[in-house]
């Protein structure tokens, strides 16, 4: 897959405003302007140039990586730390918000502005890609490309978990969360998003099969019993800690069959759990990786 581009509706829809909206922190938000869009978060990026209003976006943060995206400044380094300043220089006349954008002041100063500001909850699975991707297509009065948009989603999406060969075992899957240069290594377990991935393409996510948390740090022990066949990463993580190599060197990974066999899927930080329009790209990718043989 092509991480690092994206696959916009064809043409440019009309946005039909004003609109009145339900944001997901429970406020009515009237959008009467599109025309320079700011949205706090990658996977809010992503669903707004699919859509094909990229050229509405004024600016991103830095979890916004595809190539369409290219030139905009960055008004944040994470979607946890917006800079109020750089969020007002650029003139929005909407802002797409996740409700765990932060910190907490710099949201409510946004909100208090007089800008509307709409809150799109996070998505985690997924069953969250079609009521995420229709409430921002309502919040900019593109409704009809919302639809469309889920339409070609689902179906694609359909398509890869076809793949899934049937009848054959289902391989044990772990999802890491590293960041080495921090020193942390955690395995992913229910409600890490992964989880919901790794089931979709025919797999048992090892980290819910401990019935281990969300994440929780990664202990010799827990991989051994675990045994996964595949390890699943994300690109900067498995960077950080120099690569393949430096992952199987990471206490009791080299002891499990994945690490023995260095079977490692790597996808980018700012795809893999965007529960988005390049979902369906995500999951084509892991069941062709975990079923290899």
């Amino acid at each position: 897959m092509d991480a690092k581009r994206l696959r916009p509706l064809p043409g440019t829809p009309a946005p039909k405003l004003p609109v009145t909206v339900r944001s997901d922190d429970g406020r009515d938000v009237t959008v009467t302007d599109v025309s320079r869009i700011v949205p706090l978060s990658g996977g809010l990026s992503e669903l707004v140039f699919s859509l094909g209003l990229g050229r509405n976006v004024v600016a991103k943060d830095r979890a916004t990586t595809f190539q369409e995206a290219d030139g905009l400044p960055s008004v944040s380094g994470t979607g946890h730390d917006i800079a109020t300043e750089g969020v007002f220089s650029v003139r929005p006349t909407v802002i797409l918000a996740q409700e765990d954008t932060g910190p907490p002041e710099v949201l409510a100063q946004l909100k208090g502005s007089g800008i509307p500001v709409v809150v799109i909850n996070a998505a985690w699975n997924l069953g969250d890609v079609a009521p995420r991707m229709t409430k921002v297509a309502a919040a900019l009065g593109v409704a009809d490309a919302g639809r469309d948009l889920l339409a070609r989603t689902a179906a694609e999406i359909k398509t890869a978990q076809s793949r899934v060969p049937a009848g054959a075992a289902k391989p044990k899957v772990a999802f890491l969360y590293l960041r080495g240069t921090a020193g942390v290594y955690l395995l992913g377990g229910k409600g890490s998003g992964a989880d919901s991935l790794i089931e979709a393409a025919g797999a048992v996510d090892v980290g819910t099969s401990l019935g281990k948390g969300t994440f929780t740090p990664i202990t010799s022990e827990a991989m051994i019993t675990a045994r996964p066949e595949v390890l699943l990463v994300m690109g900067g993580g498995l960077r950080s800690v120099g690569g393949i190599d430096g992952l199987v060197g990471i206490a009791g990974i080299a002891q499990t069959p994945a690490g023995e066999r260095k079977r490692v899927i790597e996808v980018e930080d700012g795809v893999l759990l965007n529960f988005g329009p390049r979902t369906a790209q995500v999951l084509d990718l892991l069941v062709d990786r975990i079923h290899r043989r």
